[in-house]
This record gives C-alpha cells, sequence and structure tokens, in this order.
C-alpha cells in the first residue's frame, strides 16, 4: 500500500476565517488543546469514544484549514498542531484562543449573557 499524501496549505495560504471556523466547534477546539499540551498524537487518541468518520472529519477540517500537520505512519495517522507557522501567520492567535478556552472550562454548557 501506497504511503498516503495529505494536502497541508502553505503558511501564506492559511486564512484566518478557515482557522476561526476550525476552532469554532468544541470538539476540533478540545483536539488543539490536546496537541498543544501533548505533541504529536496518534488521531485515534484525539477521539477515542468517537466513531473513525468523525474523528477523519475533524481533523481534515483542522489539516486542511491549517491548523494541523498529519502524516502517515504505518497504519496509524499523526497529527500535530502546526503551532509555529500558525504563530508566523497570526502572531499570538492561537495562545489566545487556547488561553480564552481554558478560562472557560468552568463555565462549559452555561448561557453566558
Amino acid at each position: 500500500m501506497p504511503p498516503r499524501n495529505y494536502h497541508h496549505p502553505d503558511v501564506e495560504e492559511i486564512a484566518i476565517a478557515r482557522v476561526l471556523f476550525a476552532l469554532s466547534e468544541p470538539l476540533r477546539l478540545n483536539m488543539v488543546k490536546m496537541l498543544a499540551e501533548q505533541g504529536e498524537v496518534d488521531s485515534i487518541d484525539l477521539g477515542p469514544d468517537l466513531p473513525r468518520s468523525t474523528l477523519t472529519h475533524h481533523t481534515s477540517l483542522l489539516r486542511e484549514s491549517g491548523v494541523v500537520f498529519v502524516r502517515a505512519e504505518g497504519r496509524k495517522c499523526m497529527i500535530k498542531l502546526r503551532g509555529e507557522d500558525l504563530n508566523a501567520r497570526f502572531p499570538g492567535l492561537l495562545g489566545t484562543v487556547l488561553t480564552g478556552y481554558e478560562s472557560d472550562d468552568g463555565d462549559r454548557g452555561e448561557a453566558n449573557i
């Protein structure tokens, strides 16, 4: 079986609207937080309880938006955060989003008016 080749946008092709959309979904935001804390992980570790199709959808969206880098390693699909690329393109964005997400952890499920 030939190795899988994944398309990743070049740094200058990463669009703010696509990044913000990718980070707007709580499941994907949690995946990004996990990658920021743990570094490169097997995709299955990002959502062990998720159906494979759901996991593939979310990781593909993160890859296509330029948030993560995906590579095949045997039967594994390894994923890492493109933190340096995102910071080069949008300085401070990822850190701000993750900091806001962490400070929001206690408010999950409550309406913020």
